[in-house]
């Protein structure tokens, strides 16, 4: 079936529940609301003009309208494909050309935006909950009462074309199906169920649903095992810790940035969390004692996954009762992984790190409009390779190490930026850390760290902490201190971005 009708086919199910609340109005929808207004949506955005193979670009925050809108449009037979907030008109317009937008989803705020985008786009309608000028309003496409349009449902036909992280080199579109999203949203709540909770499973939405994690781990998933999400629009500490008491969540799903502040960060210690259950980390590889030092903390299961945007979300989670520290946990059902060698593409012994392909009905269709990046991303045999560097031990286990194309080159050794990364966020006057490699005739490469310091750093010490921890290669040859590490909205670094402000900067010390 369609992924919007098994989600509102377990709406049904739970009709006064509710289902959505937003943490800063107070604003709730229960399950029945939710099915009938993405149906309404649906209905108005056909009364529009929307028809099937259109595209919906979603450009907002974490709103409760942000489901029905993007749901109400598969429905009518369309696609949807979010997009960063944060984005320029620049970048916008691009996207909308891309995936062939002609109707936005946006919020007040960002209505300028959209409509420059709009502009050097061609055009588009743009829909706008409250306050929406001259633009179509939010509200009244749900007035209509004409039945829902009637469009054929094909699970192979495209639902969502969001984008890659792009940390290394420009975004790609990935297209991801009916059946490639809903394949993985029932092997993940099937691989994490725990009997008895599904009906008081609170869930904090606060990663970005315009990126896979928030989309299928924390949006759809939630919704179709009836959890109540309480949607936040950005990550503010106060605001953050605020909503976790308050509406007292029991499932928290981060990236490494936010466990780093709720393992180490005073503040943390002023709010009652004591109705946490479960928090799952990912997006990034995260040190294993990281992992400890949080769970300790806050006193709940501290636990990490595995994914990418060409996975639909998720290929590994840890199964509840079945954590290892360090570990991205086990494959979900009906998938299958192989560690390759990245030089010869033989298989690796077990045990031995390599790149990880994985396989799977959750796995993506292709990137749009790029036949050779897709197939330089998928074999004939359908393996999908992931360019994650990882090992997975005896009891099938996966560990990640970082990113093949990030890897650092020292005198032919390879040098893992996560590692020592993971090594900086332990020392006590580090806030946050992010590693490269910089060009040297010599080495091939150097270990360049960039540190945001928490009060005063000496920059020469924290350079011999770290060499009496790792090998001669893997020390740093300079530290950096800087006001912040530029990540993407799910915490990966942008190391491009990192290695640009790198050579900038050297080469305005060599002139």
């Amino acid at each position: 079936m369609t992924l919007p009708r098994y989600i509102r086919e377990q709406a049904r199910r739970r009709g006064d529940k509710t289902a959505i609340v937003d943490a800063s109005s107070g604003s709730a929808l229960r399950y029945g609301e939710l099915d009938r207004d993405i149906g309404r949506f649906a209905t108005g955005l056909a009364a529009r003009g929307f028809a099937p193979g259109d595209t919906l670009l979603m450009f907002a925050p974490n709103v409760p309208e942000w489901p029905v809108a993007a749901l109400g449009a598969l429905v009518a037979g369309g696609r949807v494909s979010g997009a960063n907030p944060q984005s320029s008109a620049a970048d916008l317009s691009r996207q909308m050309r891309d995936t062939s937008a002609r109707f936005v989803f946006t919020v007040a705020a960002l209505r300028e935006v959209v409509q420059e985008a709009a502009a050097a786009a061609g055009g588009a309608t743009i829909i706008v909950p409250g306050d929406a000028g001259g633009d179509a309003a939010y509200e009244s496409l749900l007035a209509g009462t004409a039945p829902e349009p009637t469009v054929p449902e094909d699970p192979d036909g495209l639902a969502a074309l969001p984008y890659s992280s792009g940390t290394t080199g420009l975004q790609k579109c990935v297209m991801l199906t009916h059946r490639t999203i809903l394949s993985n949203v029932l092997q993940y709540n099937a691989a994490t169920f725990e009997p008895g909770t599904d009906d008081r499973m609170v869930v904090l939405a606060l990663l970005p649903m315009f990126h896979i994690f928030g989309f299928t781990v924390i949006m759809l998933c939630g919704l179709a095992r009836g959890a109540r999400l309480i949607t936040l629009s950005r990550f503010e500490p106060a605001r953050f810790l605020q909503a976790l008491q308050e509406h007292r969540v029991t499932h928290l799903a981060v990236v490494p940035p936010m466990l780093h502040f709720l393992a180490l960060h005073p503040l943390v210690g002023s709010y009652d969390l004591s109705s946490l259950e479960a928090i799952g980390c990912g997006a990034a590889p995260l040190a294993g004692t990281l992992e400890r030092r949080a769970a300790e903390r806050i006193r709940c299961r501290v636990a990490q996954g595995y994914g990418m945007t060409e996975s639909s979300g998720v290929i590994a989670t840890t199964y509840p009762g079945r954590s290892r520290l360090g570990s991205s946990g086990q494959l979900l059902p009906g998938t299958q992984a192989r560690v390759i060698d990245p030089v010869t593409l033989a298989d690796v012994p077990r045990g031995e790190a390599g790149e990880l392909w994985f396989r799977g009905p959750q796995a993506f269709k292709g990137y749009l409009g790029q036949p050779e990046a897709t197939a330089a991303t998928i074999t004939p045999e359908g393996w999908v390779r992931t360019g994650d560097l990882g090992h997975v031990d005896a009891d099938g286990y996966l560990y990640l190490t970082d990113r093949l194309k990030e890897l650092i080159k020292v005198k032919g050794f390879q040098v893992a930026p996560a590692e020592l990364e993971a090594l900086l966020c332990t020392h006590p006057q580090v806030a946050d850390a992010g590693v490269i490699g910089r060009p040297d005739e010599r080495a091939g490469e150097l270990p360049i760290g960039y540190v945001v310091a928490r009060g005063a750093l000496d920059v020469d010490a924290l350079r011999s902490w770290v060499a009496q921890r790792v090998p001669e290669y893997k020390q740093l040859a300079a530290v950096v201190l800087c006001e912040a590490i530029p990540k993407t909205p799910s915490g990966k670094i942008l190391r491009r971005a990192l290695r640009a402000q790198d050579a900038s900067r050297t080469s305005g010390s060599a002139d």
